[in-house]
């Protein structure tokens, strides 16, 4: 028996007209669609009068409903994966099936389509020739500071994905741990209420904390450019000016790093030995 294929289908991330033609075709032809969640999958076929046998696979049944599609993969049946919204695999599930179907020497068709990072990027104005794709910064300070401490030496523009209730917190530590880049803030992509935000990070801070963070957001940063960040001046000499115009230790350190576009932690470490 002939094995059925599985296309990798991606959905609109926020405008229903941001899909092609080529992915409307293999949603009405396939045997059955899989979807991050039905309820919203179904919104769509319905907008495009669409009908086609829905099952559900998500982060929390990825392993168990894969080794299902993998069987009716095998006995025939041509399958089309989505999530919520873009590309399949990309922060979001489909990376465990298709890793799967790829073992079992099923076809894996991929199909071009929208994705919040990239058009992200290509809005930001931040350099495109080289970039590096890190999704999800951790949820927890520790570890998330731990990231961008492992990032901070990165020369190609950065990509993350983050959260409204955690935007804030990250670009505070972004600050104290990267320095004040360059960056670009993508909400609400192709959404009627779209924003986007360019400048540098404790600009970012400013705005958004003055308004109240909603939305899925991407964020462009800049990567690490040593003539900038790394400038030849005395940090302890330049915390020793600040210190004698009366503002504290504390103040000097961000003061100077805000300044020279130094990292925070850079500063402080500076600051010890004066």
């Amino acid at each position: 028996m002939e094995k059925g294929k599985l296309y990798i289908c991606p959905t609109p991330i926020g405008n229903l007209e941001d899909i092609t033609l080529r992915t409307l075709r293999i949603l009405e032809e396939v045997d059955l669609i899989a979807a991050e969640d039905t309820r919203h999958t179904i919104k769509l076929l319905n907008h495009y009068k669409i009908k086609k046998p829905l099952t559900s696979y998500h982060e929390h049944n990825e392993k168990e409903k894969g080794s299902e599609l993998i069987d009716r993969l095998h006995k025939g049946e041509n399958i089309a994966l989505v999530s919520d919204a873009g590309m399949p695999g990309i922060s979001d599930p489909g990376q465990e099936v298709i890793s799967m179907a790829i073992r079992e020497d099923i076809e894996v068709i991929v199909l071009p389509g929208a994705t919040a990072s990239i058009t992200a990027l290509v809005s930001s104005g931040l350099s495109t020739n080289k970039f590096v794709f890190e999704g999800f910064l951790s949820s927890k300070k520790k570890d998330r500071r731990k990231e961008l401490e492992e990032l901070k030496k990165e020369k190609r523009t950065i990509i993350f994905y983050e959260s409204p209730h955690r935007l804030l917190n990250t670009l505070n530590d972004m600050i104290d741990i990267i320095g004040n880049r360059n960056i670009s803030i993508a909400r609400e992509i192709t959404k009627l209420y779209e924003e986007i935000f360019r400048g540098k990070i404790q600009e970012a801070m400013e705005k958004f904390s003055s308004t109240q963070v909603k939305g899925e957001f991407v964020l462009i940063v800049e990567g690490n450019d040593e003539e900038i960040v790394e400038k030849d001046i005395d940090i302890k000499e330049k915390l020793k000016e600040y210190i004698e115009d009366g503002y504290s230790k504390k103040e000097s350190v961000k003061l100077v790093a805000q300044k020279y576009e130094i990292p925070k932690n850079q500063v402080y470490k500076e600051s010890l030995e004066i």
